[in-house]
């Protein structure tokens, strides 16, 4: 059986799989390099951003999914750590196989027990090797340090643990075509192998799993949930895993999106957005949105930028991090939020302190009314934040006068001619309302159309106008 839901997998002990090598960290040490496909879900509207960063980091090109908020693109597994120092992705997966044209059947009986017969003809090798891959990479800190004997705890850190063991040990098959070539680090005896294959048996028992789908489309005679069981029942059968739709070591992701099917196994513990914040506010946003819209305004050596409503802080923790050769000022009018971001900052720098890497960021943080600003005329060259849609903070009818006056304050601290604002709303109509009443301060380059816990927003980039402030 198989559970449905959208949470992360834990990562977790390799098992007996199709896959005949020892383990995918030979593998990229000995030259055996495979090419995969790496699927990573992208705040929605931001695909060309994350596709841009893909290009920038790894030097491949990422295709845009047909269904929005998805990118895919190629790796080779001995560079697969780089797929962690993306800043625009949410999730990562590893691509078992895709079809662009699934032809489901009109009877949901059909359909089932045709996903059903699709997990044992699934080329799942390749794409387990990087999963196990990945567990090594982010347990590198706790390399093994030899011996064979591993002890189990009823804890997740005890099966991460388990992997150094799991990893050296081979399948019947792969030991019976390897014997007499590998190197061993002791003198086993034949005692020795055969204890080494009954506990590699039993890691296997212990492998738990889940699926979960994610289905769009009205054409479909079956349930996310319905999909999800069968085809988690076949993967089960198949692995001889354990379903367990809590405390999962491995989740098989199956993403249907009108004709397209897309199966993979999720690469990541917890959404990458959550990366900064550690003191969460009512509108706290998405790390990965704010690094999105800090590219569009292309930070620069020296640059000032300023977030007037900063709330807990993401967006110049975001741009600290990333783009540190600009400084930030962080400010709002309530007392709350400027703690929240005073308290995430000192939450990153301790992080950093303890890594061993300089703990300092370029970034302040200050209380003030964003409608009168303490801040030089034509002195910032950049201004980014996320204005009130009205809903949890603020009012529609407070924003017909809050909008007019931040945008004319913006545009005075602002330089003339070449200050870039980027604002994210949902209020759409009492901004473009505001932007023709500030009397030709802004112009507006770039809309991109995001959505923000399923409300319809934009992103606004702006560009301060020659005109002088009067």
């Amino acid at each position: 059986m198989s559970s449905q839901g959208d949470g992360d997998a834990e990562q977790g002990p390799e098992t007996v799989g199709p896959s005949p090598s020892s383990s995918t960290e030979t593998d990229a040490t000995s030259g055996d390099v495979i090419t995969v496909t790496i699927g990573a879900t992208v705040p929605t509207g931001f695909e060309h951003t994350a596709a841009e960063e893909v290009k920038e980091k790894i030097g491949v090109d990422a295709r845009i999914s047909k269904d929005r908020g998805r990118i895919y693109f190629p790796i080779t597994s001995d560079k697969l750590f780089q797929v962690h120092l993306l800043r625009s992705v949410d999730n990562l997966f590893v691509v078992v196989e895709e079809y662009d044209h699934f032809h489901f059947k009109e009877s949901k009986e059909e359909t089932l027990m045709e996903l059903q017969q699709l997990a044992s003809k699934l080329p799942w090798t390749n794409a387990l090797e990087v999963w196990k891959l990945n567990t090594a990479l982010k347990k590198k800190k706790s390399h093994r340090k030899g011996g064979n004997g591993v002890k189990l705890k009823p804890t997740s850190e005890a099966s991460d643990a388990a992997v150094a063991d799991t990893e050296r040990q081979e399948l019947p098959q792969a030991m019976a075509s390897t014997e007499g070539q590998m190197e061993v680090e002791s003198t086993p005896d034949t005692e020795t192998c055969a204890q080494d294959l009954e506990e590699s048996a039993a890691m296997a028992k212990l492998i738990k799993f889940r699926v979960t789908c994610s289905r769009a489309g009205d054409k479909h005679s079956f349930s996310s949930n319905e999909a999800a069981r069968d085809f988690g029942g076949a993967v089960q059968e198949f692995f001889q895993w354990k379903a367990d739709m809590t405390k999962f070591d491995i989740e098989v992701l199956l993403n249907i999106h009108n004709e397209e099917m897309v199966i993979g196994i999720a690469l990541t513990e917890e959404s990458l957005h959550r990366r900064n914040i550690s003191h969460f506010g009512p509108t706290t946003l998405r790390s990965t949105l704010c690094y999105g819209m800090l590219r569009l305004c292309k930070p620069q050596a020296s640059d000032i930028i300023l977030d007037p409503m900063c709330g807990t802080g993401a967006i110049p923790l975001e741009g600290a991090i990333e783009f540190n050769s600009s400084f930030y000022i962080a400010g709002d009018n309530n007392d709350m939020a400027v703690n929240r971001t005073v308290n995430n900052i000192c939450h990153i720098q301790k992080r950093r302190a303890d890594k061993g890497s300089a703990s300092g960021l370029p970034i302040d943080t200050v209380r003030w009314d964003l409608c009168n600003l303490p801040i030089k005329t034509s002195s910032v060259d950049i201004i980014i934040t996320d204005m009130p849609f009205g809903k949890r903070i603020g009012s529609k009818k407070r924003n017909w006068d809050l909008y007019p006056s931040c945008l004319r304050e913006m545009a005075r601290v602002s330089r003339p001619g070449s200050g870039k604002a980027v604002l994210l709303t949902q209020d759409k109509k009492c901004f473009a309302k505001a932007i023709s009443r500030v009397g030709g301060l802004w112009s507006r380059l770039q809309t991109v159309w995001v959505n923000v816990g399923g409300l319809h927003a934009a992103v606004y980039l702006l560009k301060r106008t020659p005109a002088l402030f009067s």
